[in-house]
């Protein structure tokens, strides 16, 4: 004979396993309503589009004077369409993979002549801000590194918004600053970029 305590344990276990069932059918049909080219965020009136599949390419954009934006739903083409629509900004070099976007001889806080952008080293006596492009170095999974938007920042964190990430488009880094110098808590940030 089963305990009162044990019944009500029983009962709670299996309406937890109908909350997850039909929790996982919801989340389910919810994705196949989304395809690649969905808009799933934005910022500042610029949408981030879900891409189907990470990796997964549709195209060129390019703008109607002729700026080339990037593959679309990719990465570097949300993170240049976000400057050229939201800070009237063209990059000079309108082409290279994500970890390309930050040159590693300049020194902090200098131009980066390729991007039009000044550049700051993950360890710089310059803090993030709400705009700045972060640059992401390429690892064993993504030789190609990846790129977002600084969409938020406070004392001890920033929040990013980036695409071809799947659904979930925001992220939040810790932020630390130590004698002086401010660094973004990820081994594979190489650092930031901001419009003059």
């Amino acid at each position: 004979m089963l305990s009162r305590k044990k019944i009500l344990v029983l009962i709670g276990c299996i309406v937890l396993l109908g909350f997850t069932y039909a929790s996982r059918h919801h989340h389910k049909s919810i994705l196949q309503q989304v395809s690649a080219g969905s808009p799933i965020d934005s910022l500042n009136g610029v949408i981030v589009y879900y891409n189907g599949s990470i990796g997964n390419v549709s195209g060129r954009n390019v703008t109607k004077d002729g700026y080339n934006l990037g593959l679309k739903h990719q990465c570097v083409e949300f993170v240049k369409r976000y400057y050229y629509e939201h800070l009237n900004h063209k990059m000079p070099n309108s082409y290279g993979h994500a970890k390309d976007f930050f040159n590693s001889a300049i020194a902090d806080g200098k131009t980066n002549p390729d991007r039009g952008l000044i550049q700051y080293a993950n360890n710089s006596s310059s803090k993030p801000k709400v705009n700045d492009l972060v640059v992401f170095d390429g690892n064993p999974f993504n030789k190609y590194g990846h790129v977002a938007i600084i969409s938020k920042v406070n004392t001890s964190s920033v929040e990013i918004i980036q695409q071809n990430v799947g659904m979930s488009s925001r992220a939040t880094i810790d932020l630390k600053n130590k004698n002086g110098k401010w660094r973004l808590e990820r081994s594979d940030i190489l650092g930031w970029l901001r419009k003059k």
